[in-house]
């Protein structure tokens, strides 16, 4: 009778190890996860792990009745403020024309739809169902906020 066999697969958060009696087993149990199971982990252990938005984005986003409004003098590029947006947005998702609002209230002048148009093809943004308007922060959006956007203007402040 063969060991157990053991796989590991890297994911943005770190690793996931699934093991098994063999290969059949293994496959078995791959099969079995729903497909959107890295994403809901990630995000769950994002939410667990880093501070909340409103923490980190003190002095630089105003969280308002209408939703999160840059505050912030420091200079920062149109791409910069849709990120800070949706990232200081309710579940990082929002609409084009709701980002839109939101900039205009924070005084910035942008054309939103051409920008995120662009920020998608960098990989920063997706829309999570391809039938509804709103957009997310992809892992990778999330973490160029976290490390590029926000130390840029805690700094700059």
């Amino acid at each position: 009778m063969p060991g157990r066999i053991r796989i590991k697969v890297k994911a943005p958060f770190g690793e996931i190890v699934v093991e098994g009696e063999g290969a059949r087993e293994i496959l078995e149990m791959l099969e079995q996860m729903p497909s959107s199971f890295v994403e809901k982990i990630g995000e769950l252990v994002s939410a667990k792990l880093t501070p909340p938005a409103q923490a980190q984005l003190e002095g630089i986003v105003e969280f308002t009745t209408e939703g999160p409004v840059i505050t912030t003098r420091v200079k920062f590029t149109h791409y910069e403020a849709i990120g800070l947006v949706l990232y200081a947005s309710e579940g990082k998702t929002e609409t084009a024309s709701k980002i839109d609002r939101l900039l205009q209230s924070s005084g910035v002048k942008s054309m939103v739809p051409a920008r995120l148009n662009e920020m998608t093809k960098r990989g920063l943004v997706f829309k999570p169902d391809p039938g509804r308007p709103e957009l997310r922060l992809t892992t990778q959006g999330e973490k160029w906020v976290e490390d590029e956007v926000v130390p840029k203007l805690k700094k700059g402040a």
